[in-house]
């Protein structure tokens, strides 16, 4: 068996990659290694997205925990990071969200949380994996009578993850107007809640789940009807979530995307006034745009840079005691108020910085000036070779020269398709252009397969 973990829990086409067998068998043993240390009965929270498939693997899922005497609190349709509060909020032992994030429909994934809401260690994930596979539990009893994990619905948790978002504000949002795109997901009905609730006036879309249409052409993938819907009503901004509501991107009063590096940005700024950024320091990934780079070191504010994955960013936020990190995709970390990445905690603090300062989001992002930007997914090659590639590592260190301190370029393989990813940023989109595909050329020519 290969490794079930990636970089996000376990996921795959539901009922193909992701069974119920899988996810009862994945349940059974975090209940194991996670609730295995407790004294007394062991507890676990169980949320979903709106995914037709999440149906049949939350009864999966359930029947794995409480078949190994762990008591499970059923919270319904909740975003990630709302399992995550709730599993810290409830004292549970262990949290399972339903969600492939981002993904199109078909997709699902298992991910589960640590006591306190904290994403698995990789030493955890192993010997979640190993119990799986047949660890020291297999073939031992399970529980009986008294002993086996009983079963509450608790669908009105959601509103204490509610009122813990609405505890973050400083200010009133009312004046505000805002288009909120819920991805048909798991924030169709709490995202438009707590926005009113802080005071903006709220325009929901993509807010009527089917289960089957969770992302499609919309979301923070799909920013088209988003970018339309603000410029037609002419409203101060526009909110996009994702099919779990852990990410946030927005657009401005013109229809201009303002992603994650603007929002870093702003609110790097902001909670610097307050005295609540750590050192000066917030945390982002090797994906942070030049131009967000350049910006924040002319204020005087440190950038940390890790390898791509909001996991990544959490470790070392928490390995410095940081307080601010994220991604361009829009997976912000406020370690004040959240153990992951939330897209309704993002867009509150967003919009309580613009009814701070009166500024537009226009105005608040203007902070960042984006280098022109080329990504280039070069398939067909052995990606594993990138890196003892010596003709490739002298053209990267050749356009390197060229570009100077103007320009930027990263060379990585993916971690799940036979491609080499090769990123370029520039002065002038031009020049971008062709040193990518000059290096993308370089990348075909010698890791072909």
């Amino acid at each position: 068996m290969g490794r079930l973990f990636g970089t996000d829990g376990v996921r795959g086409l539901a009922n193909a990659d992701l069974t119920a067998d899988l996810a009862l068998n994945l349940a059974s043993a975090a209940g194991r290694v996670l609730g295995g240390s407790t004294r007394g009965r062991a507890t676990a929270v169980v949320a979903r997205d709106t995914r037709a498939s999440g149906e049949f693997l939350e009864a999966a899922v359930v029947a794995g925990l409480a078949s190994a005497g762990i008591d499970v609190e059923l919270v319904g349709i909740v975003p990630t990071p709302g399992a995550a509060f709730l599993t810290d909020y409830l004292g549970a032992d262990l949290g399972v969200m339903l969600s492939a994030s981002h993904n199109p429909m078909p997709d699902n994934g298992i991910k589960f949380f640590a006591r306190g809401g904290i994403k698995l260690d990789d030493e955890v994930e192993d010997l979640i994996e190993a119990e799986v596979a047949g660890g020291p539990s297999a073939g031992l009893p399970g529980p009986t009578g008294a002993e086996i994990g009983r079963v509450r619905r608790r669908e009105d948790a959601v509103d204490a993850y509610a009122e813990h978002l609405l505890g973050t504000r400083h200010h009133s949002l009312t004046g505000l107007r805002v288009v909120l795109d819920c991805a048909n997901g798991a924030a169709s009905i709490i995202g438009p809640v707590v926005l009113r609730a802080a005071g903006a006036e709220v325009m929901a879309i993509h807010a009527a789940p089917d289960g089957l249409n969770i992302n499609v052409d919309c979301g923070s993938t799909h920013l088209e009807s988003l970018i339309a819907a603000v410029r037609t009503h002419e409203f101060d901004l526009g909110i996009a979530l994702d099919g779990d509501a852990d990410r946030c991107l927005a657009v401005d009063a013109t229809g201009a995307v303002v992603d994650g590096d603007h929002v870093l940005a702003l609110l790097g700024m902001a909670m610097d006034e307050r005295g609540q950024l750590t050192d000066r320091t917030i945390v982002g990934t090797v994906m942070a745009n030049l131009g967000f780079l350049v910006a924040m070191r002319e204020r005087g504010f440190e950038v940390i840079q890790t390898q791509v994955g909001d996991r990544y960013v959490l470790e070392s936020m928490r390995g410095g005691g940081f307080q601010l990190g994220g991604e361009p995709s829009g997976h912000i970390i406020l370690a004040e108020h959240a153990s992951t990445g939330d897209g309704l905690l993002t867009a509150l603090q967003v919009m309580d910085r613009m009814a701070q300062t009166g500024a537009s989001l226009q105005e608040l992002a203007s902070v960042v000036s984006k280098y022109p930007q080329v990504l280039i997914n070069v398939g067909g090659v052995d990606r594993n070779a990138l890196a003892q590639s010596r003709p490739i590592a002298e053209a990267v260190a050749q356009a390197e020269q060229d570009l100077g301190d103007a320009g930027r370029v990263l060379l990585r393989p993916s971690g799940t398709e036979p491609l080499v990813r090769v990123m370029v940023e520039a002065a002038s989109q031009s020049q971008a252009q062709a040193v990518a595909e000059s290096l993308a050329a370089v990348v075909a020519a010698e890791l072909s397969v």
